[in-house]
C-alpha cells in the first residue's frame, strides 16, 4: 500500500483513472485486512457479550490471569444455547431413593467397578495409604460422576461457564468458576481447547468444578499438572484429597445394611437422629449378620422404604464427608452403597418398594377402599403416604406409610 501512494504522485492524463483503480485496490486490501484480523463471525455474532467479556478483564487481570491467557481462552467462544437450555430445565429430583438406585448402583455400574478394582488395585492402595481414603470409595465416585471415564463431558468449560455467567440463572456461581477456570489455564494445568467437562463446568473424570479443582486438585504422578482429565492417577488423588480434607475417616464405614428389632420406632429411622453405634446397639440395633454395631461414632438409622423395606446404618462422618462432594442425601447414600458393591457386598436382603405401575394399581385400591391417594400416578408423595398409613393403622399394621408387594396383595383382599 506504500507503494501505491508514491505511484500516484506521478501520475499523468490518464491519474484519474489510475486513481480510481488504486482507490479501489486500497479499499479491496483493507477489507482483506480487515477480516484477516477480526474475530471469528461466532465471536462477533453478539457484540454485547463481547463487550461483557471485555468488562471481565480487569477481574481476570486482578486475580492473576494475563491478557495473553485471557485473550486465548475468549478467542472465538459464543454464548451456548444449549447450555442455557439445560440449565432452565433443571427439575428438583423427586424419585424416591429405591429408584435413584436402580440408575446409579445398577448392576452393570458395579461389575464395572469390581473390573477397574481389580486394574488398579496397585494406585488404590498407594491412595489409600496416602490419603486415608478407602479405594472404593474413591472407584464409587467415579463410577457416579463419569461413568468410570466413559462420560467425561464434552462442551468447552470456559463456553459453558462464559454462558452461564452472561446469561444464566446462577450468574454469580457461573462468574466464579469462570475466573477460576481461567486461573488454571493461566497455572498451565491444562490448555483451553482440552478444557472440556459438563454443561454446568464440572471436569475430569470425577467432576471437579473450577474452584473445587484450584482447592484441591493434586499432581500424584510429579509431571507438573494437575490433569484430571487424562491422567486417572491425578483424577482418583484429587478425590481421594478432596474426601480426606472433608474429614473421611478410614476407620469407619459408610452405609451399611442393619436390621431393626420389632417394635422400633420408625420415626427415629429418618436421616435426623443421630446417636452412637453403642446407643443403636442396646436398643437392638444389628448388623444383617446379626453382629451389633459398636464405637461411641454418631450414626444415623434410615429406613428409606420404611417397615416392609431395608434398612441401614449411615455413618455420620463419611456420609458427610461425600455430601461435601454433592450436597444431596440422594447421591451421597449411592455412593456409599455403590462403594459398598464394589467391595463385595451384594444387594439388600429385604426387597425395595413397587414399581410405578403397581404402585398406581395400589392408588387406586386405597381410593377405591376410601382412603385418599389423590391421582393414581404411580409416584409416592405426602397423600399417598397418608392413605396407607390410615390404612394400615386401620388393620393393625405398622402405619409407616411405604407400599410394599405384601400392602398390594392385602390391599387386594380387602374390601375396606
Amino acid at each position: 500500500m506504500a507503494k501505491l501512494a508514491i505511484m500516484t504522485g506521478r501520475q499523468s492524463l490518464h491519474g484519474s483513472r489510475r486513481r480510481k483503480a488504486a482507490a479501489a485496490v486500497f479499499a479491496a486490501c483493507t477489507v482483506v485486512a480487515t477480516c484477516l484480523a477480526a474475530p471469528p463471525a461466532s465471536a462477533r455474532d453478539d457484540p454485547q457479550f463481547r463487550a461483557w467479556v471485555e468488562k471481565l478483564w480487569p477481574s481476570a487481570s486482578r486475580a492473576g490471569v494475563s491478557r495473553r491467557t485471557f485473550d486465548r481462552a475468549f478467542r472465538g467462544v459464543s454464548p451456548d444455547p444449549d447450555v442455557l437450555s439445560r440449565a432452565a430445565s433443571q427439575l428438583e429430583f423427586t424419585r424416591p431413593l429405591w429408584e435413584y438406585l436402580d440408575i446409579t448402583v445398577s448392576p452393570s455400574r458395579v461389575e464395572a467397578g469390581r473390573a477397574k478394582l481389580a486394574e488398579h488395585r496397585r494406585l488404590l492402595d498407594r491412595l489409600e495409604a496416602r490419603y486415608g481414603v478407602d479405594g472404593t470409595a474413591l472407584l464409587a465416585v467415579w463410577g457416579m460422576e463419569s461413568a468410570y471415564g466413559f462420560k467425561l463431558g464434552d462442551k468447552p468449560v470456559i463456553r459453558s461457564l462464559a454462558t452461564l455467567a452472561y446469561r444464566g440463572k446462577r450468574r454469580r456461581f457461573g462468574r466464579t468458576q469462570l475466573i477460576a477456570a481461567l486461573q488454571i489455564l493461566e497455572r498451565g494445568d491444562i490448555s483451553a481447547d482440552r478444557m472440556m467437562g459438563s454443561w454446568a463446568g464440572a471436569m475430569g473424570h470425577t467432576q471437579f468444578i473450577p474452584t473445587s479443582y484450584k482447592a484441591y486438585a493434586v499432581d500424584f504422578d510429579g509431571d507438573g499438572r494437575r490433569d484430571v482429565w487424562g491422567n486417572v492417577g491425578d483424577a482418583l488423588a484429587s478425590t481421594a484429597n478432596y474426601l480426606k480434607r472433608s474429614g473421611w475417616r478410614s476407620d469407619q464405614p459408610c452405609v451399611e445394611e442393619v436390621r431393626l428389632p420389632q417394635g422400633f420406632d420408625y420415626a427415629n429411622a429418618r436421616l435426623n437422629t443421630a446417636r452412637s453405634a453403642d446407643t443403636w446397639a442396646r436398643a437392638g440395633v444389628t448388623r444383617v449378620d446379626g453382629k451389633p454395631m459398636a464405637g461411641s461414632a454418631s450414626v444415623l438409622v434410615w429406613a428409606p422404604a420404611g417397615h416392609g423395606g431395608p434398612a441401614f446404618a449411615v455413618w455420620r462422618t463419611n456420609f458427610r464427608a461425600v455430601l461435601a462432594y454433592n450436597r444431596s442425601n440422594l447421591y451421597a447414600f449411592a455412593v456409599c452403597h455403590l462403594a459398598s458393591r464394589i467391595g463385595g457386598d451384594g444387594p439388600p436382603t429385604r426387597e425395595w418398594p413397587l414399581p410405578s405401575e403397581q404402585l398406581a394399581e395400589l392408588q387406586r385400591l386405597l381410593n377405591a377402599r376410601g382412603f385418599n391417594a389423590g391421582e393414581p400416578d404411580g409416584r409416592i408423595g405426602p397423600r399417598t403416604r397418608a392413605a396407607l398409613a390410615a390404612f394400615q393403622k386401620r388393620h393393625g399394621l405398622a402405619a409407616d406409610g411405604y407400599p410394599t408387594a405384601a400392602m398390594l396383595d392385602r390391599l387386594r383382599k380387602s374390601g375396606g
